[in-house]
């Protein structure tokens, strides 16, 4: 069995989520389908995301679309980033950690490795590490 794995998540404002990520990451928003686009919805919804397509830190895809009940952050998911560069690791970290909070500090690690986790303001815990 063969399949590629994508983050979807859920926001109360995706549009503001992924731009936030585009900065801090590096990426591109590469599709916006708005609610308006399916027939019969009401006024109200018309400006809400449907689906938006983005990728992140290179080429990892992301998905988003915006919630009809609160979203947030859940303890049993987690995106973990692996970067080549002590450098970009450090800059993801603190990016994705303004206005956020710290869980872990981003330090060297007893196996040899950086790590650190941020939860960022939309409450996604991001796990950093540079191998």
């Amino acid at each position: 069995m063969k399949a590629q794995l994508t983050p979807y998540l859920m926001s109360e404002d995706a549009r503001t989520q992924a731009e936030t990520y585009r900065k801090a990451l590096g990426g591109e928003i590469l599709s916006v389908m708005t609610y308006a686009q399916a027939p019969g919805t009401p006024d109200a919804m018309k400006d809400k995301v449907m689906h938006l397509a983005m990728t992140v830190a290179g080429e990892n895809a992301l998905f988003m679309s915006d919630s009809f009940e609160p979203a947030g952050g859940s303890r049993s998911i987690r995106l973990a980033l692996a970067f080549e560069s002590e450098a970009e690791a450090r800059e993801a970290y603190a990016n994705l950690g303004e206005g956020g909070a710290v869980k872990f500090p981003f330090e060297l690690q007893p196996w040899g490795a950086y790590y650190g986790e941020v939860v960022d303001k939309f409450g996604i815990t991001w796990q950093i590490v540079k191998q």
